[in-house]
């Protein structure tokens, strides 16, 4: 309140021009009363009214009087800008006034600066005569200093002509550039043919440079100031075509001269000349070898030679090390492709691809002591790019597989013609049949298995692919080569006079095969034979083995032509001679190893039923007499329960036989009453499935007593149950072929009898 009253007191209606002040002073009172309100809202509080009146009247006294200073302050600076001004103000009009004295004098004396123009031209041409008259001792010597530098330069003093080159050249320019700046490009022509010495002079100079630089290597180690010299003058020329170059107002014929350049240019060159442009290298493994060995020795050579002579010979930027070692990378990169582009043998692609991918990087070559850490090829990338290597792999690789035909053909014609030989195969320690095939072809594959490991994995399982491959296609000749020996043994029982014993070693040698080509795998986790190789070794197990089978069956079917007869009905020793043939060929099968020993077993029993069946349906004989049929159950019996134990004892298990059914066709033949035939008949197709209504009907001849009725029977019987054998079943009637019944004699003209 004491602060709006003061503000009340002191001040004045506000000037309606001013707005803002009319505004602010509302505002200020309203925040007053707004004060005051909040602080004498009760009686007691009007006690201080005096106090605060007193203190507001002071504070506003301190206010105007704080306000009228400044303000005094404001004008007094006001009016000296306003003194400095009107100084200012006269000062320019008296210059004014000077500046137009000084154009009105300049413009009287025009016609004496036109006198001055005519001394200004002749002062200048008067330069120029003098500068001529300087520099024509020079010019009239230029002649006497070609002759002078020449002779510097036959007698290899580079430096000092070097300078009197550089000292016509810079006449010679400076000469060129007057010439230039005054437009005068005619006398250009002039000059250049007076100068013309200076072309050969430069040429003969960087002849010599070039032949020091492409001697370098050799410099360094004999006369390494000589090279020195001539990277001094290579540095003089490209500070000269720096400083030419950055004023580019003029440049002189012949510049920028890039000597540096050429400098890496000609070191490249030579290098690259010197070991890889040479005669044709030799393609055969040895002669290659002996260039790779000589290549290795040189690079690592001159590498040294640069690393710890012609670094100091150059300067830093230059860095030559690095220059040289990509310069020897992409030499010998080109030259291995050039190499690869010639009819190499097998030899000579393993020597590059080994020298490519693992001798450039070893200690003996890139990475030799004397050349770390300074020389680092890792970030050239590789000798052989991917492509190439994989491009040479597979060339590698044929060429092996070429070898390794060969030398199984060669192998495969050594086995067999063992065969001929007066004595059996030899034997292991275990007694059982072999020959070397498996180890000489498991050793050839195996080594060349483990020469690809030394160079890369991807290589060593192409060889492996290529190895199961033609092991597969040797398992097809060797079939092929078994067949044709077994058909020349046809011919001529007696050669080979060890046949079967040869055969026996040949499945030994098949199992022996399967059982190591597991450890051709690089990967021994991965160890297990491909499906394919699998079928081929099954393959020829079941040639062998039919071989045998067909061999044991030559001996067999002069015995079975004998079945069955009335000698042998009344008690022959038929099969017991049956007995002697297998118990013979068991013998030779006791010589391979199981479970083909086995195999051979159970094929054999298998046989042997079969044959016996076989002669039993060739519809020889048919029982007459009740009497007649006891006796063949008898002898069926007899000979069923002998050879079961023939085989027992020669340990097949009767699981395992099939002789069964010879026990089976008794029982079928011994039934007393014909009319239950239907019963029998359908618990034997039942137990062998195989059967047909062929070998039924023979059967029932064999018997002789059954009528048409009950084979009618019988036989519909079995087409209203149809029997699928099981997948595990082994077919016995199946390969029993019955003879085709007689037809009945027919009149030409008349009606069956």
């Amino acid at each position: 309140m004491g602060t709006a009253a003061g503000g009340e007191s002191g001040g004045s209606p506000a000037d309606p021009e001013w707005p803002e002040a009319e505004k602010a002073e509302k505002l200020a009172r309203g925040a007053a009363l707004k004060w005051a309100s909040g602080v004498f809202y009760r009686p007691e509080k009007l006690e201080g009214l005096g106090q605060y009146r007193s203190r507001e009247t002071q504070r506003n006294s301190s206010i105007q009087s704080r306000l009228k200073s400044t303000i005094q302050s404001y004008l007094e600076g006001v009016g000296a800008g306003l003194e400095q001004l009107r100084s200012a103000a006269q000062e320019v009009q008296s210059v004014c006034q000077e500046l137009g004295a000084a154009r009105w004098a300049l413009l009287d004396s025009v016609d004496c600066f036109q006198g001055l123009q005519q001394m200004r031209a002749l002062m200048a041409e008067h330069v120029q005569l003098a500068s001529v008259v300087r520099v024509l001792p020079q010019l009239f010597s230029v002649h006497e200093v070609f002759s002078h530098t020449l002779w510097l330069l036959r007698g290899q003093h580079l430096l000092e002509a070097h300078a009197e080159v550089m000292m016509m050249e810079h006449l010679r320019d400076n000469i060129l550039s007057q010439l230039h700046l005054r437009g005068l490009s005619t006398a250009q022509a002039t000059v250049l043919s007076y100068f013309g010495g200076l072309q050969e002079l430069n040429e003969s100079l960087a002849k010599q440079l070039w032949d020091i630089v492409g001697s370098g290597l050799r410099l360094v180690r004999e006369d390494p100031a000589l090279f020195v010299t001539a990277v001094r003058i290579i540095e003089r020329e490209e500070k000269i075509d720096d400083t030419l170059l950055l004023e580019a107002a003029f440049l002189p014929p012949g510049r920028p001269k890039g000597w540096r350049q050429k400098f890496h240019h000609v070191l490249q060159e030579t290098i690259a000349g010197a070991r890889f442009h040479a005669a044709r290298v030799d393609a055969e493994g040895p002669g290659l070898g002996r260039h790779l060995l000589a290549l290795q020795k040189d690079v690592v050579s001159e590498l040294r030679v640069v690393k710890d002579l012609m670094v100091q010979c150059v300067p830093a930027h230059y860095n030559i090390l690095g220059v040289c070692t990509v310069t020897y990378h992409q030499a010998l990169t080109s030259h291995l492709q050039d190499i690869l582009r010639e009819d190499l043998d097998k030899q000579a692609l393993f020597l590059l691809l080994e020298w490519a991918l693992r001798v450039y990087h070893s200690p003996e070559m890139m990475g030799h002591p004397d050349l770390l850490p300074e020389v680092d090829v890792s970030a050239l990338g590789p000798l052989l790019s991917p492509e190439l290597v994989d491009q040479t792999e597979r060339r590698y690789v044929v060429k092996v597989k070429a070898s390794v035909l060969e030398w199984m053909q060669r192998t495969l014609e050594v086995e067999f013609k063992e065969w001929f030989r007066e004595e059996e195969p030899e034997m292991d320690h275990q007694g059982f049949f072999q020959s070397a095939l498996p180890v000489i072809i498991m050793q050839m594959l195996n080594e060349n298995i483990q020469v690809a490991s030394l160079i890369t994995d991807s290589l060593q399982q192409k060889v492996y692919n290529m190895a199961l491959e033609e092991l597969e296609g040797f398992l097809g000749r060797l079939r092929e080569a078994l067949v044709q020996c077994g058909k020349e043994h046809q011919k001529d029982r007696t050669v080979p006079k060890y046949y079967v014993s040869y055969l026996l070693a040949m499945l030994n040698n098949n199992l022996a095969l399967g059982s190591s080509v597991a450890s051709l795998h690089p990967d021994t986790a991965r160890r297990q034979v491909p499906a394919s190789l699998r079928a081929a070794l099954d393959r020829t197990q079941k040639k062998a083995c039919q071989l045998l089978l067909e061999e044991l069956l030559l001996d067999l079917q002069p015995l079975c032509l004998q079945l069955p007869s009335c000698k042998w009905l009344c008690g022959s020793q038929l099969v017991s001679s049956i007995c002697e043939v297998v118990d013979k060929y068991a013998k030779d099968f006791s010589r391979v190893r199981k479970p083909v020993c086995t195999l051979l077993l159970t094929e054999s029993e298998l046989l042997v039923t079969s044959q016996y069946l076989r002669a039993l349906m060739q519809k020889k004989m048919a029982c007459k007499s009740e009497e007649e049929r006891g006796q063949l159950c008898d002898r069926l019996l007899q000979d069923a329960s002998q050879l079961r134990e023939l085989f027992c004892g020669l340990g097949l298990d009767r699981s395992r036989q099939s002789l069964e059914a010879v026990f089976a066709l008794r029982e079928l033949i011994s039934l007393k009453d014909p009319t239950l035939l239907s019963l029998e008949v359908l618990g034997f197709i039942t137990k062998y499935p195989d059967v047909s209504d062929e070998h039924i009907s023979t059967l029932l001849d064999l018997r002789g007593d059954v009528s048409r009725e009950v084979r009618h029977m019988v036989l519909e019987m079995m087409a209203q149950h149809p029997q699928v054998p099981p997948e595990s079943y082994q077919p016995i009637f199946s390969t029993i072929l019955v003879p085709a019944p007689e037809l009945p004699f027919c009149l030409r003209k008349g009606k069956c009898a």
